[in-house]
């Protein structure tokens, strides 16, 4: 264990023999620190947080901190950190709320570049990439393998579907497909199509994507209203875990989905 002699840690926190504490880091009350991770100088880690093994958290970064919610007054609520995630400098991840989940949720193998944010009550899944000053209001869902790209800013409640990609200066205010690409619109995010070059990175099969394509016309350029295009995609395309998870992405929406 390196812990820099300027470091606060106090006496609840529950840290890992092998990891690295910086100069004038902090760390609160009921803390759980996992092997193999770093917290740099002047980093903050909050009350009642948890985080896993091999992270690497930059110097000035704020973890665990208490929710940007007027209605909070100090209740256990949680921040919890899974694994391999790289949290960059100034980026600030808030816990939980009891009028939420009580708990705010980032999965593994991420990455949050400086000045990233996330709020109370988000549930972050793995391979997630926000740039810089990508922003989530609270209660946000962001899925696997989604890309945030720089200033892009989420509308609370809202849910980001697993490898969609956000193109910079986009205001997500309705939750966005999975697999597709949205970008700035006149007011809010509008879908592009489909993120073929990510899908066929992550190795997703011609097959699949033409799929995903078929699905993707069908609604939304097929003149159809929504529960016809469903239903349609559900007779003509079977047997597509992907498509499945499409359609029930639409079906559980409840913020209404982001259109082309």
């Amino acid at each position: 264990m390196s812990i820099h002699p300027t470091a606060i840690i106090d006496g609840t926190a529950s840290l890992a023999s092998d990891i690295e504490v910086g100069p004038y880091a902090i760390i609160g009350k009921h803390v759980t620190i996992g092997k193999g991770t770093s917290i740099g100088s002047h980093t903050v880690i909050g009350d009642w947080t948890e985080i896993g093994e091999n992270n690497q958290i930059s110097h000035q970064a704020s973890v665990g901190a208490p929710p940007q919610d007027l209605k909070y007054r100090g209740e256990e609520c949680w921040t919890r950190i899974g694994n391999n995630n790289m949290i960059r400098e100034f980026a600030t991840i808030h816990r939980g709320t009891v009028t939420g989940h009580a708990e705010t949720v980032v999965g593994n193998g991420n990455l949050m570049m400086a000045y990233s944010h996330v709020a109370h009550d988000c549930r972050i899944g793995n391979g997630v990439v926000m740039a810089n000053v990508a922003t989530l209001a609270g209660h946000v869902t962001v899925e696997d393998n989604v890309i945030l790209g720089g200033l892009v800013a989420v509308h609370q409640f809202s849910t980001i579907g697993a490898y969609a990609m956000i193109g910079g200066g986009t205001m997500v205010g309705m939750d966005i497909l999975p697999y597709t690409i949205a970008t700035p619109g006149k007011r809010d995010a509008k879908l592009r199509g489909l993120n073929l070059i990510g899908l066929k990175r992550r190795g997703f099969t011609e097959e699949t994507i033409g799929h995903l394509k078929k699905a993707y016309k069908t609604l939304f350029m097929a003149d159809l209203k929504l529960p016809d295009a469903i239903a349609r995609i559900k007779s003509e395309i079977t047997g597509c875990p992907e498509i499945d998870y499409l359609l029930v992405f639409i079906e559980n929406s409840k913020r209404g989905i982001c259109r082309g």
